[in-house]
């Protein structure tokens, strides 16, 4: 599980004295035990994941943010956090692979406009399960449903 191989990286990023390392696993680790606490069971290792992508798309809008106000050392930051909360991630699923779902399911559900969107995008995220994010997964069956 995540949460237990974080505790393991804390001890590391702490003797090896890695300061960005080390509170981002703190932070990760503490996001980790809310959402215990919040569902009253240990969690499995999909709800970890889900935490992991929280976090690491709160990093993605703060890099945005910062990269618009010209503060690119706090940019920086949020990027090396970004890319150690990514070890914890399962690879992105391909384009061509969300793609081939994304068509499929169209296909399956008979969906032909826009206002289908909300039942093929329900579907395939529920076949993608952690590996794409929603916005991802959005904008490809907007794009396929519209053309």
């Amino acid at each position: 599980m995540i949460a237990d191989t974080i505790t393991q990286k804390i001890g590391e990023a702490l003797k090896a004295k890695q300061e960005i390392r080390l509170s981002t696993l703190r932070l990760l680790s503490s996001a980790l035990n809310y959402e215990f606490i919040a569902k009253q069971h240990k969690l499995d290792k999909e709800e970890e994941i889900v935490v992991v992508r929280k976090e690491a798309k709160k990093r993605k809008e703060a890099i945005e943010a910062y990269e618009k106000a010209g503060a690119t050392d706090r940019a920086q930051k949020e990027q090396k956090e970004l890319e150690i909360l990514q070890e914890f991630l399962p690879p992105e699923m391909s384009e061509e692979e969300l793609e081939k779902i994304v068509i499929e399911t169209i296909l399956k559900t008979n969906s032909s406009s826009i206002s289908d969107m909300g039942k093929v995008i329900g579907i395939v995220m529920g076949k993608v399960k952690g590996t794409v994010e929603g916005s991802r997964v959005s904008l490809l069956v907007k794009e396929k449903l519209l053309s």
